[in-house]
C-alpha cells in the first residue's frame, strides 16, 4: 500500500561502486529504531560502474525506499544535492553506503535536535588504533579540522565526518555547490557562517583502507582548504 503521511526523517545515501556493502547499509537503516514515526531512504546511485545500480533494482524493497541514479558519475556532493532536493522528511540524515559509519548511531544524532537542543548535529569520530585508516589519514583530518576552527572561531572536533542530521529546511538554505568531497566542508563552512550552533556525538568507525575501496586522497586535504577559505570570504 501507497503511504500517504509525510516522513520524519529523510536518510540521505550517496553511493559510487558500493556493491559490496550498499544492500546492507539500506537493511541496517531500515532494522534501526529511531525516535521518529516515519522515515524515508533515498538512495542516490552516483553513476556507479561495479553493478550497485543492478543490485539496487534487482531488490524489493520498502515503499519508503526511494531510488535515484545519475548516468554518470558527478561526486558525493552532487549526490547529496540530488537525494536533499527529493527529500520529504523534516529532518535530514547524511548516512554513507560503505558501512565506515554504523547506521544505528543516527538514531541518537536525532536527539538533541528533537530536544530542541542544537540545528545541526555531527557524529564525532575518534580514530581510535582499530578504527583508522592511517596515521597521515588522521593527521590531515585533524589539520583540516584545525584550519576550520581558527578560520570560524569555532570549535568542533571532526571537519570530515560523514554523519550528520539537520534540519531539512537548514540544510537546503546553504546554498551548497561542491561536486565532489568538499561537500562536506562546505556544510560545516555555511553553519558556521549562519550562526547554527553544531552538536557533536561520539559514532563508532571503522575506515576502509584502498584495497576495500577507500576514495579520499590527498589532493581532498587541498579542495577542503580550498573550500573553507571560499565559504569564509562569501
Amino acid at each position: 500500500m501507497e503511504r500517504t503521511s509525510l516522513p520524519d526523517l529523510s536518510i540521505l545515501m550517496p553511493a559510487y561502486n558500493e556493491a559490496a556493502t550498499v544492500e546492507l547499509a539500506i537493511k541496517r537503516v531500515l532494522d534501526t529504531e529511531f525516535p521518529v514515526e516515519e522515515i524515508e531512504v533515498i538512495v542516490v546511485d552516483d553513476g556507479s560502474t561495479d553493478g550497485t545500480a543492478e543490485l539496487l533494482r534487482g531488490d524489493r524493497w520498502p515503499d519508503q525506499v526511494r531510488l535515484t541514479r545519475h548516468d554518470r558519475n558527478q561526486g558525493k556532493g552532487a549526490a547529496l544535492r540530488t537525494g536533499l532536493m527529493q527529500a520529504r522528511g523534516t529532518y535530514a540524515a547524511v548516512v554513507d553506503a560503505d558501512l565506515e559509519y554504523d547506521p544505528a548511531d543516527t538514531a541518537r544524532l536525532l536527539e538533541p535536535l528533537l530536544d530542541g537542543k542544537a540545528e545541526a548535529v555531527f557524529g564525532v569520530r575518534g580514530f581510535e588504533s582499530h578504527t583508522a585508516f592511517s596515521f597521515w589519514y588522521v593527521l590531515g583530518n585533524k589539520g583540516v579540522t584545525m584550519v576550520a576552527n581558527i578560520l570560524y572561531n569555532s570549535w568542533i572536533s571532526d571537519l570530515m565526518t560523514g554523519q550528520k542530521v539537520l534540519r531539512t529546511e537548514v540544510f537546503r538554505s546553504l546554498e551548497l555547490r561542491e561536486r565532489g568531497f568538499a561537500i562536506e566542508p562546505e556544510i560545516t563552512a555555511r553553519l558556521l557562517r549562519s550562526g547554527a550552533r553544531i552538536y557533536e556525538v561520539p559514532v563508532t568507525y571503522a575506515a576502509r583502507d584502498r584495497e576495500a575501496g577507500k576514495k579520499l586522497t590527498a589532493l581532498d586535504g587541498f579542495r577542503v582548504v580550498r573550500t573553507l577559505i571560499r565559504c569564509r570570504a562569501r
